[in-house]
C-alpha cells in the first residue's frame, strides 16, 4: 500500500510503501488505547459518585422514607374521611327527605282527624328545654354520632310505616263513613210517616210503608245521605220521579216523589249532594220526599241510620262546646 505525502519541503512529494499488516496494527493500538481512556473516565465517575454517596447520612435516608410513609398514610387517611363525609352526606339528605315526607303526612293526618292544627304544627321543631349543663357537656365521638344516626334513621323508618298505615285506617274509615247511609235528606222538616205499618192515605186501609217521610216545603233540597253513583233517575211507578243511588256495600238509598231531578244515571255523587229538589209527583199527597234504604236488595228501616246521624252530630256538638 502507498501513501503519497505533500511537504512544503524544497516544495517536493513523496511516497511511502506500508504493508498491510503494519496498518492492521496500527488500528488495533489506536482502538486500544482509546477503550482504555474510556475505561479509565468511566472508573474515575463511579468513584467520584460513590464518594459523594459516602458522604450522605443513613439518618437522612431513614428520615426520608418515613416522610414518604406518612405523605401516603395522610393521603389515604384523607381519601377515607371524604368517602366517608360524601356517605353522611347522602344518608343525611336521605333522611331529611324522609322528615319532610312525615311533616307533611303528619299535617294531612291532623286535617283528617280534625285535630288542632296550633297543638300539632309540623313546620317547627318540638318545644324543648333544660337546665343548663354546658359544663359537664361532652362532644360526641364519631362512632357515637354514626350509631346516632343509625339510630335516628331506624326510628324514621319505623314512625313513617306506622304514619302509613294510620293513614290508611283513617282513610278507609272515613270513606266507609262516606258511603254508609247516615243522616236525613232534607235540612228543614219532619217526618210525616214512619217505616212499618199505616193506615194507607188514599185507601185508609192497613198497610206496610217501606220507607220514612219527610215533608217540607215544596222546591226544597234533598241531599244523599252517602256518596254512591245514580243507578236510576226518573220516573218510576208510585214514586213520581225517583232517585236511587248504590253506595256500595250492598247498600242502596231510594229519593221519591221529587218535583224536580238535577242528577241522570251514572252520575257520582258526594255525601250530602243535592241530588233533587222536594215536590209532590207519584202517589203522594203534598210536598215530601220518600226515603228508603235497601241493604242487600232489602228494604229496611232507616231509623237506625237517622239515629246513627242524630248521635255523631250530638258528639260533635259537645266537643264543639
Amino acid at each position: 500500500m502507498n501513501f503519497i505525502l505533500f511537504t512544503g519541503f524544497h516544495n517536493r512529494t513523496g511516497s511511502i510503501k506500508l504493508s498491510l499488516g503494519l496498518v492492521a496494527s496500527g488500528l488495533l493500538v489506536l482502538l486500544t488505547a482509546v477503550s482504555g481512556g474510556m475505561g479509565w473516565v468511566g472508573y474515575k465517575m463511579g468513584q467520584q459518585q460513590a464518594e459523594q454517596a459516602a458522604l450522605v447520612d443513613p439518618t437522612d435516608l431513614v428520615l426520608q422514607a418515613a416522610l414518604a410513609d406518612q405523605r401516603n398514610a395522610i393521603s389515604e387517611a384523607r381519601e377515607q374521611t371524604q368517602q366517608h363525609l360524601d356517605a353522611l352526606a347522602l344518608r343525611l339528605g336521605q333522611m331529611q327527605s324522609h322528615i319532610m315526607r312525615l311533616d307533611a303526612l303528619g299535617e294531612r293526618l291532623t286535617k283528617v282527624g280534625m285535630l288542632d292544627e296550633d297543638e300539632f304544627d309540623f313546620s317547627v321543631a318540638p318545644p324543648v328545654g333544660g337546665l343548663d349543663a354546658s359544663g359537664s357537656a361532652k362532644s360526641l365521638e364519631l362512632n357515637e354520632l354514626l350509631a346516632d344516626l343509625q339510630q335516628m334513621s331506624q326510628t324514621i323508618d319505623d314512625r313513617e310505616r306506622k304514619l302509613d298505615f294510620m293513614e290508611e285506617l283513617i282513610m278507609n274509615r272515613r270513606l266507609q263513613q262516606e258511603i254508609y247511609p247516615a243522616g236525613r235528606p232534607i235540612k228543614k222538616g219532619w217526618i210525616s210517616s214512619h217505616f212499618g205499618y199505616r193506615k194507607d192515605p188514599f185507601t185508609g186501609k192497613k198497610a206496610f210503608h217501606h220507607g220514612v217521610d219527610f215533608a217540607g216545603k215544596k222546591g226544597a233540597d234533598v241531599f244523599s245521605v252517602a256518596a254512591g253513583v245514580v243507578s236510576k233517575a226518573g220516573k218510576q211507578s208510585g214514586y213520581g220521579y225517583l232517585v236511587e243511588i248504590n253506595h256500595g256495600n250492598g247498600y242502596t238509598t231510594r229519593y221519591g216523589h221529587n218535583g224536580e231531578i238535577l242528577v241522570k244515571t251514572g252520575d257520582r255523587i258526594a255525601k250530602e249532594q243535592v241530588i233533587a229538589k222536594m215536590g209532590s209527583t207519584g202517589r203522594s199527597t203534598g210536598p215530601h220526599v220518600h226515603f228508603e234504604v235497601l241493604q242487600n236488595g232489602k228494604k229496611v228501616n232507616p231509623w237506625k241510620y237517622l239515629r246513627k246521624s242524630a248521635a255523631k252530630n250530638r258528639s260533635q256538638n259537645k266537643r264543639s262546646g
